[in-house]
């Protein structure tokens, strides 16, 4: 029997995004990423971008231009001018990774909620030391790994955890792109926490997180980039206890099928391409299609700040989905590949500092 399901209920927080409480944003960085944010937050929710602010004044003109955003602040102190700011609620920080831990805390300092795009930070060192810095302030902080609100991503959680596919024995997924080799380029600069582990590697590993939690141990095997930063690595995280095993493909050499599949003793969910962002699935039991889950979405991250306005209306200083666990989780699982594989930062004796 196939089911294929037109519409998300209430529960896929499909019809809930834009009924969350509004919230004003700033935006920190005016890159592709918050690019994307302002049009989710824009044309999704009831919240609004209210300010931009880069170094560039030429990037922030264009972005408020292009989405209507009211105050744009550029130049030396225009992140702690736009976390100063009354009009704004809460922050998204869209910079490069390797600069997320000092502008998280400059919004935790100014007391506003921060929304930090993934990776979180360059290490789990790092991460602890935002989240530490929240849990004191009581201020709500969130990586945003979008992907854990999306539709098919809530409905999988809810087939698996009521057994649909029995018990999980293995989960997979990969994320490989091409991009052009630029040593000066966030992508390969370690100064910027350069590496397809960060950069791509942190989806996958989120995904096998998502289903079967930490791991007892990882194994990473892969090669490096001239610069020193990761170019490709296969991670493995190990769940003796659970007879689990998770497998987690990054690269920057090629573009992969970006696939993902959960497999249990009674059945298996494969998703579609692109399982990170909105896509189905299917559910496969006995040999058969037993499930199919279809749904049109636009964008998504709507979802993920529909999250941050729930929580932060409610009190709340971490969500339920993605909470500060995780984060510490997959960051310590990233920490130990970039061990194994020879990567160290700048400023770092080991990933771990």
């Amino acid at each position: 029997m196939t089911v294929t399901v037109p519409s998300a209920p209430m529960h896929h927080r499909l019809a809930t995004a834009q009924s969350a409480p509004a919230l004003r944003w700033g935006v920190i960085g005016a890159g592709y990423i918050a690019d994307v944010f302002a049009r989710s937050v824009n044309g999704h929710t009831q919240s609004r971008v209210q300010s931009i602010a880069s170094r560039d004044s030429h990037r922030s003109n264009l972005y408020a231009k292009k989405h209507g955003v009211d105050t744009v602040r550029s130049g030396d102190g225009a992140y702690e001018r736009l976390v100063e700011d009354p009009q704004v609620d809460a922050v998204y920080i869209a910079t490069p990774h390797g600069l997320h831990r000092d502008h998280a805390l400059l919004a935790i300092a100014a007391g506003k909620p921060v929304l930090v795009e993934k990776a979180f930070t360059r290490n789990a060192a790092q991460a602890r030391e935002v989240i530490d810095a929240a849990r004191a302030a009581r201020v709500f902080v969130m990586e945003a790994v979008w992907t854990r609100f999306l539709p098919h991503m809530v409905e999988a959680r809810r087939l698996v955890s009521e057994g649909a596919i029995g018990e999980v024995v293995h989960v997979s997924a990969d994320f490989g792109g091409s991009p052009e080799y630029d040593p000066q380029s966030r992508n390969f600069n370690p100064d910027l926490a350069g590496g397809a582990l960060l950069d791509l590697g942190v989806y996958p590993i989120n995904f096998i997180h998502d289903f079967l939690g930490a791991p007892a141990s990882v194994r990473a095997i892969g090669a490096l980039a001239p610069t020193g930063v990761d170019l490709r690595e296969t991670v493995i995280m190990d769940y003796p206890e659970r007879r689990s095993m998770g497998t987690a493909l990054s690269t920057f050499e090629v573009d992969t099928a970006r696939l993902a599949s959960i497999s249990g003793t009674r059945g298996r969910i494969d998703f579609g391409h692109d399982y990170y962002a909105p896509t189905g699935f299917t559910l496969t039991r006995d040999g058969r299609r037993s499930v199919e889950f279809s749904q049109h979405v636009e964008l998504g991250w709507q979802y993920q700040v529909a999250e941050v306005a729930r929580c932060v209306s409610a009190g709340a200083i971490e969500s339920a989905v993605m909470p500060h666990s995780a984060t510490l989780d997959v960051m310590a699982v990233m920490d130990e590949a970039r061990r194994q594989l020879g990567v160290v930062f700048p400023g770092e004796d080991s990933p771990a500092t």
